[in-house]
């Protein structure tokens, strides 16, 4: 009869101090996205950057999930020009870092798993990053993709965000 109430309250004991610590536990949390006009925002910067520097680029911009959610090409942009900034995009929101690293990586042999995971390490996308959080990333292809999408996340977030996430 001991062992069995010994057993009873060391239930009842393990059963109130899981409950208590998940009652403590976050189970949601808030997240920031880019919205439809920070996106539109951002297309419209780099263009009129690449405009500036006599560039042609195509531009995609993702949300933290991966969705696009804007996407431009000037005038006389190849046609598959929209496909390889989605691309990208999709690269620096995955690594969470600029394409340039992630191609540095590559081509160094530090990391191959981005050539076999269906990423695009080429240099062009930056993630968008706001107090330290990812909060979706911008593709350019063609000419200096980096630093229009760069001066593009400087224009539109004037110094609150970064593209880089460490």
């Amino acid at each position: 009869m001991r062992n069995w109430l010994c057993l009873l309250s060391l239930s009842v004991l393990v059963t109130i101090c899981f409950a208590s610590g998940a009652s403590a536990m976050q189970l949601t949390t808030d997240i920031k996205i880019i919205s439809s006009a920070g996106a539109r925002a951002l297309v419209d910067a780099c263009a009129v950057w690449a405009g500036k520097n006599n560039q042609i680029v195509a531009i995609a911009i993702l949300d933290w999930g991966g969705n696009l959610i804007e996407s431009h090409a000037m005038e006389g942009a190849p046609a598959n020009s929209i496909d390889t900034a989605l691309l990208k995009a999709k690269s620096a929101l995955r690594w969470r870092r600029p394409t340039s690293e992630t191609n540095r990586i590559v081509r160094t042999g530090e990391n191959l798993a981005p050539t076999f995971m269906n990423d695009f390490p080429q240099p062009g996308a930056l993630p968008v990053v706001l107090n330290g959080k990812v909060i979706g990333a911008i593709g350019v292809s063609g000419a200096d993709g980096e630093k229009c999408g760069q001066a593009a996340i400087d224009a539109v977030f004037k110094g609150q965000a970064t593209s880089t996430a460490r």
